[in-house]
């Protein structure tokens, strides 16, 4: 991502199941999947490329990640 990216130029998304407070925002920039935790919205950001989120959302979709839930 371009080290000169505002958190604020980003157009952020969440799950509609979000409670309002502790969710997970995603936003695109060129290719790049940035993530961020909603409740530090100026906080670190996660970069992945759009193969890593693929992945990674095909693993959710899987269930391979449920047992965190537990």
């Amino acid at each position: 991502m371009d080290k000169t990216l505002s958190h604020k130029s980003l157009t952020w998304r969440t799950a509609l199941s979000c409670d309002g407070g502790a969710c997970v925002e995603v936003a695109a920039d060129r290719n790049i999947i940035v993530i961020r935790n909603s409740r530090q919205p100026s906080g670190p950001l996660l970069e992945y490329t759009p193969e890593e989120w693929h992945e990674f959302v095909s693993g959710i979709k899987k269930g391979d990640f449920d047992d965190l839930l537990n």
